[in-house]
């Protein structure tokens, strides 16, 4: 396309789908697979995701705000789409408008939400959230009982599902993930005595999917696996003794310009970096306007020609500088890997998180969603 950014991400929808597939096996036939797609899909395009997904047999979705449930829906994606981040009472008609389905926290929403099906005429369903140690949103475990017989007492609204959220299904051999699933597990029996109909139960994120079988109950919520990252980080990768996780995003630019300095010379602003020697310098169009954390500055390190090259100096807005000293040949228009692979070498997320004091949900929503990008069988 004329005008293309140097910059190009890369989405393959084989990974996307493999992850899937490997993801559904380990949960088990008898719990559905959520898609979780919103930020974006974790940097990697939610509508195309989403439409990866339902071509290998996914019927759920999962996003933060309502806004992304309509956008998926206008995009032609049919199935469940759940709003896990609540709603403000001016966007209520859109639950109807879009076929959308509400996870509730709060009783002023479910009361929104029974006023506008009475006044439509109407009946919506909707899944509770339940705090059972993450301490973010969800009512606490001894609300559930009155919280659902409330709810149930207004008119239009149905509750088909409660959920809650592990905080530490990271960590494999975690005590807290089996002593919180315990915590929601006891909540089973009441929400469906209070409801006389058996709920749809659901809190195994990636973790809990991949180290905690035993939570899949009726659904499970997949995030970072789907797009090839393990929740606990290269620590996942190297302890994984199955089928491995599919990393489905790649970062490349190009080299623009190239130049040879002496020693002594301060590489780019405040000059946090100077030359020992006479170093030839690759300048690169990418900063962190792109995703390329500045926290990366004199820490980073690229791919070119197969072998790494540390960024030098601070990262510029759309720019940075590597040292391609070592690195025979390289020219201006040769192909640069920031995420990826590049013969014998490669640059995981996790990596590039690791050297930012983070964590590869940070690194895929940076450059996936600052970046051209393009989905690639």
């Amino acid at each position: 396309m004329a005008g293309a950014s140097y910059n190009q991400i890369l989405i393959s929808r084989a990974a996307l789908c493999h992850n899937y597939r490997l993801l559904q096996k380990r949960a088990g036939h008898k719990a559905r697979l959520l898609a979780m797609v919103k930020a974006d899909a974790y940097g990697h395009g939610m509508i195309e995701s989403a439409k990866t997904f339902a071509d290998v047999g996914c019927k759920d979705f999962g996003v933060a705000e309502i806004k992304e449930g309509v956008q998926l829906r206008a995009s032609g994606i049919q199935g469940n789409i759940f709003i896990f981040l609540g709603f403000d009472s001016s966007d209520v008609t859109l639950f109807f408008d879009y076929d959308l389905i509400p996870v509730l926290y709060d009783m002023k929403s479910g009361e929104t939400l029974s006023r506008e099906a009475v006044k439509q005429n109407k009946e919506i369903t909707f899944h509770v959230k339940v705090d059972c140690g993450m301490t973010r949103l969800g009512i606490l475990p001894d609300e559930v009982e009155q919280f659902l017989t409330q709810l149930k007492e207004l008119p239009g609204i149905v509750c088909t599902g409660i959920a809650s959220h592990f905080p530490r299904a990271d960590e494999q051999n975690s005590s807290h993930t089996s002593k919180q699933f315990l915590r929601f597990e006891k909540l089973f029996a009441t929400a469906d005595k209070v409801q006389n109909h058996s709920l749809i139960k659901h809190t195994a994120n990636s973790g809990g999917i991949l180290y905690f079988p035993q939570t899949c109950c009726d659904m499970v919520r997949a995030g970072i696996s789907l797009y090839g990252y393990y929740p606990n980080g290269i620590t996942g990768v190297e302890t994984e003794a199955g089928e491995k996780l599919q990393p489905a995003m790649s970062f490349t630019t190009r080299v623009l310009q190239v130049k040879t300095v002496p020693a002594g010379i301060g590489v780019s602003y405040g000059h946090t970096f100077t030359t020992d020697d006479e170093t030839r310098i690759a300048v690169l169009p990418v900063g962190y306007e792109d995703g390329l954390s500045r926290s990366l500055s004199n820490k980073g390190e690229v791919l070119i020609h197969g072998k790494r090259a540390a960024i030098l100096g601070r990262i510029c807005m759309n720019l940075c500088m590597v040292d391609v000293s070592r690195i025979k040949g390289v020219q201006p228009g040769d192909k640069v890997v920031i995420l990826g692979s590049q013969i014998n070498e490669t640059i995981c997320g996790d990596e590039i998180a690791g050297r930012m004091d983070s964590i590869s949900y940070e690194v895929l929503c940076l450059f996936g969603n600052n970046n051209e990008r393009k989905h690639i069988e």
